[in-house]
């Protein structure tokens, strides 16, 4: 089985949702499967320590996973329209994966929640490719053949997955958005698979 990293940052819940979602459409693919990680949380006064496992949820993601990946769908909630600073202190760490080579020719996705509609979904999504286009990671995005991109009411964006989330981070991801979602997922594993990234 070949790995498709699906990593991301939550902190009320909806991205995390998304990234199960994703994976799902990940472990329809056969011989691929999703590895669904997370990032600890950074501390704006001083420097945070975690315990190495996290009390809930997908575990805290290593760089060697980014080595050993043959994908990688990154997701993260929209912070004033860019990634939230946990996910960006991640990305920031892995230059020895970028003077490898390890991501270089691996399918990325990438997907965000938001509180407004208008709240930054796509420059935060396109703020996570810019990192993945240094590491030469081949961009997919949603294409307009998902029906649902072109109807949806709430979130979904042709850059990736997104979720309209409410004022109050309260909004259920929707049928849309799900779809979207499980699309992403799948997309990038027939992807990786066809490279065969892996070997």
């Amino acid at each position: 089985m070949s790995d498709i990293l699906v990593l991301y940052y939550s902190r009320h819940g909806a991205t995390k949702e998304m990234a199960q979602l994703i994976a799902r459409g990940v472990d329809k693919v056969a011989g691929m499967q999703a590895m669904l990680r997370t990032v600890p949380e950074v501390s704006s006064v001083c420097e945070a320590t975690h315990n190495s496992i996290p009390d809930e949820g997908a575990p805290y993601v290593n760089t060697d996973e980014l080595r050993h990946c043959s994908g990688l769908i990154m997701g993260s909630p929209t912070r004033f329209g860019n990634m939230a600073a946990a996910m960006k202190y991640f990305i920031d760490s892995t230059s020895a994966n970028w003077l490898s080579g390890h991501l270089a020719g691996k399918p990325a996705g990438v997907f965000t929640s938001a509180s407004s509609l208008h709240g930054g979904h796509e420059s935060t999504l396109l703020s996570m490719m810019l990192p993945l286009l240094h590491h030469g990671m081949l961009l997919v995005g949603s294409p307009y053949s998902e029906a649902e991109l072109i109807s949806t009411t709430t979130g979904g964006t042709p850059y990736g997955p997104s979720h309209l989330a409410g004022k109050d981070s309260n909004l259920s991801i929707s049928s849309d958005e799900k779809h979207l979602c499980l699309a992403m997922g799948q997309r990038v594993a027939e992807i990786a698979q066809k490279l065969d990234t892996n070997t």
